[in-house]
């Protein structure tokens, strides 16, 4: 018989990775590349219940740059890393859109449903690091 854990269709990979991991990078500066703004990650390395290592939460200006940095995120974290995402949901609203990796999961907001979500402040005990917009 399996163990149950197979049944968990949504856990951390084994590797862990850091903020000097190619994916994060990749992420940070596509997000960057697309006028992101106020570029934040949270470290959830030391949080046990926890779904991911990190979290980078952007947001966007309109509702197109949402898509295109979500787009963008895909194509260069597949062009560096040979990864693609576990999932992406909301790409139909697109106020909101999420692309996991599992062990990073990126949040593209725009401004008021970032406010209103207030992940940083769900997750207040994570490190929180900024990301200068360039």
């Amino acid at each position: 018989m399996a163990p149950l854990t197979i049944l968990n269709s949504r856990k951390k990979a084994v590797t862990r990775v850091n903020r000097n991991s190619k994916i994060f990078t990749s992420i940070i500066k596509a997000i960057q590349e697309k006028k992101g703004d106020n570029i934040v990650s949270l470290d959830l390395r030391k949080i046990p219940e926890a779904v991911a290592d990190f979290f980078i939460i952007c947001e966007a200006n309109s509702s197109n740059q949402v898509k295109a940095i979500a787009d963008f995120v895909e194509e260069e974290v597949r062009n560096n890393t040979d990864e693609s995402p576990y999932k992406h949901e909301g790409f139909t609203a697109q106020q909101w859109i999420l692309v996991d990796y599992v062990n990073i999961v990126v949040h593209i907001f725009m401004p008021e449903t970032r406010k209103f979500y207030s992940l940083e402040e769900m997750w207040s005990d994570a490190e929180r690091m900024e990301h200068l917009d360039h």
